[in-house]
Order: structure tokens, then sequence, then C-alpha cells
């Protein structure tokens, strides 16, 4: 009987200790509970290159680290930000003023980044952008509140504007998206291009979104460049190429540059069309095990191999949980420098370390798009040619203009 009472009351104890370990971690996290926000272009041009398959890639990361923080459920809202600067902000500023998210992801168009993290640094929240490219994200648009994570235009243009010069390209005609992330990527191709020998001979922006090309391509054709680089992105890209395709650019003698090229934009124009095009990447599903291992996974999901943009929803995210674990408190200050002092080494990032202007540094890499005689299979894409180190892909810290950098 004796034995009996002392072991219900050592059970007591330790449900006790239990439930108060618990109700306690709960406790640093803001409402019991992880909240993040999703937002992309769910339904629009940039919709195939992260959109429902980043949200997928999310729920994953969330699945694989076990769905709660120290028993704080992990929760997340999404919606489509209409690749609208004005949606996007409403919609981050409902989020943290009726919702309490705790961190918002995805973040596709520059210009909606742009307009999201000036919010997030407003209110002292926190965002990983995954998809945006514009470099000035983490130059003079950056801020405290966010990380910039999977690649940027600075890479892009010291990784395939580079390559093209150094192989006789030295004349461009520049056909560029009139919007923040168009702007960012010419600016940082002209001074590579310029750097390296060569020149731009002309260019012309067209509005972002748009679905004829014709008039620009034979701007192009008029230009009498060697390299017509388009700097644009999603079906913008892909609708250029068709356009350039059917006037017969490349038979007469001039070469795309596709400055901004994902895989599902190689797969949706098919290898005929894309073949032996240089492009930068920051990660390919089949460059490793390791990768190949994680794809597979997130293709059996969604039917499609992923993209650098998400994959790296899936690599940010696990970061973000790491941090908030390890800090054991979901608040934005604590977490961002929490992030920031944990180095970043999984199936996306080699080499990967977060700077205090916000840039996640990683390897990234210079590959070709195989002609459809090497390709062996559905999204046997890319030949990875070489790689670029963490340390020399992005924009030095001495040249930048951000207001957390003491230069």
């Amino acid at each position: 009987m004796t034995f009996i009472k002392k072991t219900l009351a050592a059970s007591i104890a330790v449900a006790a200790a239990s439930s108060l370990a618990v109700s306690t971690a709960q406790a640093d996290m803001s409402d019991g509970e992880v909240r993040i926000g999703y937002l992309a272009d769910m339904s629009g041009t940039y919709r195939d290159l992260a959109g429902p398959g980043g949200l997928t890639a999310m729920e994953m990361a969330v699945a694989d680290f076990g769905g709660s923080v120290d028993g704080a459920p992990i929760v997340i809202s999404s919606a489509d930000d209409r690749n609208s600067a004005d949606v996007g902000a409403n919609t981050v500023r409902g989020w943290i003023d009726q919702d309490n998210v705790d961190m918002v992801g995805g973040l596709v168009a520059s210009s909606v980044s742009i307009a999201v993290t000036k919010v997030l640094e407003e209110n002292n929240g926190l965002g990983i952008v995954s998809g945006s490219a514009a470099s000035s994200i983490t130059n003079e648009h950056c801020t405290p509140n966010h990380i910039h994570w999977v690649y940027d235009t600075y890479p892009l243009a010291n990784g395939t504007a580079k390559a093209v010069v150094e192989q006789g390209g030295d004349s461009w005609f520049m056909l560029t998206a009139d919007y923040a992330f168009g702007h960012a990527l010419e600016a940082d191709v002209t001074k590579v291009v310029e750097e390296s020998g060569g020149e731009i001979v002309g260019g012309v922006r067209h509005p972002f979104p748009t679905s004829d090309f014709s008039s620009y391509i034979l701007q192009a054709q008029g230009s009498g460049a060697k390299i017509v680089g388009l700097a644009n992105a999603g079906a913008d890209t892909v609708n250029a190429i068709t356009t350039a395709s059917q006037f017969g650019l490349t038979q007469s003698g001039q070469q795309l540059a596709g400055l901004l090229i994902f895989l599902n934009d190689v797969h949706a124009l098919g290898l005929e069309a894309t073949q032996n095009l240089l492009l930068t990447t920051g990660w390919y599903w089949d460059m490793d095990e390791q990768s190949r291992e994680w794809s597979q996974r997130y293709f059996d999901e969604v039917g499609r191999m992923p993209t650098m943009v998400q994959a790296g929803i899936y690599s940010s995210t696990m970061h973000y949980l790491k941090a908030v674990e390890a800090a054991g408190t979901d608040d934005p200050e604590t977490v961002r420098a929490q992030m920031a002092d944990m180095p970043i080494e999984d199936f996306f990032a080699r080499n990967g370390s977060i700077r205090e202007d916000g840039r996640m540094i990683h390897d990234m890499y210079l590959a070709q798009v195989k002609t459809p005689e090497e390709s062996t299979g559905e999204w046997d894409l890319y030949e990875i040619l070489s790689t670029i180190p963490a340390a020399e892909a992005y924009r030095p810290l001495s040249e930048s203009q951000c207001k957390l950098v003491q230069n």
C-alpha cells in the first residue's frame, strides 16, 4: 500500500513537472504557438518557381521538425500576394496586427519583398526572403528584420554574364522587366559586362508581367548585339525565349543569355529550345545524393522536381525552427540573432552563413542546360560546370550600402 502511494505520488510529481515544463516552454512562445505566414505569387507569373510548391516545401519542413517547438504547435497561414506590393504589405500588416504571425516566408517578387520588409521593420517582425532576386534587398533596402536566403542578382551577373563575355559575347542588348528586380539585375549585369571588357549597346524595359514580346525582340534583333540578355523571370522569360525562337533570333547569329532561369522554365520550354544555355543557380536537385534524396520526397508530394526556391524555402524554414528551439523563444529579434549564430550546412546550402546585412551566403553554381541527346530523363536538365564559392558569390561587404554594415 505504501509502495503504491509513493509510486502514485512520484507519478503525479513527474506529470506536474512535465506539465510545468511544457507550459513554461509554451509561455516563451507568443500565443503558445509558432506562427508562420507563407506569402507568394500563387496564381500568376511566378507561380511555378515558388507558389503552391513552396508552401508544400514549408509544410514538409514543419512535419520533419515534428510539428511543434518545445510543445508549442507550428501553425502556417498562407496568402496569394498577386505580385502586388500593396497586397503583400497589407496582408502582412494584417497577419501581424490580428494573428501575431512570428515569421513571414516565401516572398518572391522583389517589389513585394521590399514593401513587406518595411512593414516587418516597422513592427519588429521577421521575414525570410526566398524567391526574390534583387540584390538591393540586403543592400540599400536592408533591415535588421529580414534575411535573404536563396540567391540574388549579384551572383547571377557574376556567374552567367561573366562566363558569356569570357566566351566572346562582348556586346549586349538588355531586355529588362520594368520593376525593382529587373532594374537590379540590369545594373549588376551592366557592371560585370563592362568590367569584363564588354559593352551594353542598347536595351528596352518591358511591363511586368507581359505576354507580347514581339516589339522587344525586334528591337533586340535590330541592335546588332551578339548577346540578348534577359533580365526577367518566370513566365516573362518563357514568353521572351518562345518569341525569340519564333522570330529566328538565334538562327540569325545572336545568342540569348537567360540571367534568371529556373528549372521549371527549362522544363516548360524543352531542351530543344534551351540546350546549351548558361545559367547560374543556387542549387540543383540532382547535384548530389543528399539533394536527390530530398527531391524525390518532394516529387512524391508534388509530381515535379523542386526549383532552387522551393528547396530554399524548406532549408530556411528548418533553420528558423532550429533557431527558435535553440533560443527557447519566438521573439523575432532573439531568433534573428540566433539564426545568424548558427552555420547553415544542409542539402540546400553548402558553406552557408548569415552576414550582418542579412544576406545568407552559400556556394552558387554555373550550370549549362543539357542537349536532348545528353539528357537521360524528364528532369535531367542541367550539368553543373563549376562552383562559385560562398565568399566570392555575393556582393562584398566593402561595397555595401546597407545601414547595418560598418564600412
